[in-house]
């Protein structure tokens, strides 16, 4: 019978949305994750790192995922679970409970342990997957995100970064065909930036780091290796057109970029030495978000637009999140006292206002070639210029007035 892996990743558990609360929503996500891996007769579960959002959770995100690992383990007794940190995570603080945690078939590697002669101790990441009859029909190259530190370098070069770690990946690979035998897969895990990975757009959680030098080809993963599950970035896909190296993607949406946007886990099927089935599963969503207007308009239009949504009922348990997109002229002090007025008692809760300005005449352009020549601009010309790129015009006198008022109460306390 063929091994049933379920792959997530990037929970990030505890995270806030615009200084929103999430914990409905990860309860929400982890409930049907614990309800999906019983109805698919799962055998193992994958979470490739970024459980929670900071290094330090908090009690309740803490106590979010210890008692899904608790009804998901009682739920389905036979499942085995193999969790990695990711960046977001502390490994030494994920990794802690693992002695713990494994007399409920479940593993979690925080970091990479190194034996008595400096090298990386690829055993500790190595971890044998089982069926239901606790016989080892695969194994899980486990590693975790690679810190500086982690991995075996090359170089003091940080050009080598993306070098130094698929070597990891290509030796504990190496180390795997040691260990397996015929007949049985090998699969890998990784919390990365790949080369051809796709990024969302505002979504700052997933930037690259270094110039983007850490990235990792898709060559690291070696060919013979059954299913590559990739966690750090937060839309599924495909890695470099290979079907079997992927990112889930997160369990919830990380930003408005992901508006029209479907999230998933993966299924996949493990025959053998060969992953025979590959199936993206849609996660149900407890939380929409809704963007008003779709296109920037003008405030008036806006407003009016907000005042056609429907109003709050004593039936609205999970109001969606809304984006605002407002053109302006000139500035608006006022803009989100006129927004927040219109949507008082509106089924909706106010995320993010998106205003911007008409577009920018190229003869405005605020090009400063030296510190020198900005040195020796008057900040009343660089306040007009300012003001002149964003709104195509000059400052109004009141509002010139008011900022060379606080130019003089400037030069006045320095003095």
């Amino acid at each position: 019978m063929p091994l049933k892996i379920l792959h997530t990743a990037d929970w990030h558990i505890g995270q806030m949305f615009y200084d929103y609360d999430r914990t409905a929503e990860h309860a929400h996500f982890l409930q049907w994750l614990t309800a999906t891996i019983e109805a698919q007769g799962v055998d193992v579960l994958l979470v490739s790192g970024d459980v929670f959002d900071v290094a330090n959770p908090s009690a309740v995100a803490m106590g979010l995922f210890y008692d899904f690992l608790d009804k998901c383990t009682l739920q389905n007794p036979d499942l085995q679970i193999v969790i990695t940190a990711g960046n977001h995570d502390s490994a030494s603080r994920l990794q802690a409970p693992h002695a713990l945690l494994s007399r409920f078939r479940t593993s979690i590697v925080g970091h990479v342990v190194r034996d008595a002669d400096g090298h990386i101790d690829f055993d500790k990441l190595l971890i044998p997957l089982q069926d239901r009859s606790r016989r080892t029909q695969a194994w899980c190259l486990a590693v975790p995100y690679l810190r500086v530190g982690d991995y075996p370098s090359h170089s003091t070069k940080s050009t080598d970064y993306a070098a130094d770690v698929a070597d990891v990946y290509t030796q504990a690979y190496q180390f795997a065909l040691s260990r397996r035998a015929s007949g049985q897969a090998i699969v890998a895990m990784g919390h990365l930036h790949t080369a051809d990975a796709q990024v969302l757009t505002d979504d700052k959680s997933e930037r690259l780091i270094m110039g983007g030098v850490e990235c990792v080809s898709a060559a690291a993963f070696d060919t013979g290796l059954a299913y590559t599950a990739l966690g750090h970035i937060h839309k599924a896909q495909k890695v470099a057109g290979r079907d079997n190296v992927r990112y889930s993607g997160s369990p919830l949406p990380m930003s408005f970029s992901e508006i029209n946007y479907k999230h998933q886990v993966v299924i996949l099927e493990l025959d053998g030495e060969k992953c025979t089935r590959i199936e993206p599963l849609e996660i149900p969503v407890l939380v929409e978000l809704k963007r008003v207007p779709q296109q920037y308009e003008p405030l008036a239009d806006v407003l009016e637009k907000l005042a056609d949504l429907p109003e709050k009922t004593d039936e609205n348990t999970a109001l969606p999140y809304l984006e605002i997109r407002v053109r302006l002229d000139a500035p608006e002090p006022a803009l989100r006292h006129k927004i927040e007025t219109v949507l008082e008692n509106k089924a909706v809760r106010l995320a993010r206002i998106d205003a911007r300005t008409q577009s920018i005449s190229e003869q405005n352009n605020l090009a400063i070639s030296s510190f020198d020549e900005l040195k020796n601009l008057q900040p009343h010309i660089l306040f007009e210029k300012v003001y002149q790129k964003q709104y195509d015009q000059l400052p109004p006198a009141e509002i010139a007035e008011l900022f060379e008022q606080v130019c003089r109460e400037i030069n006045e306390t320095q003095a």
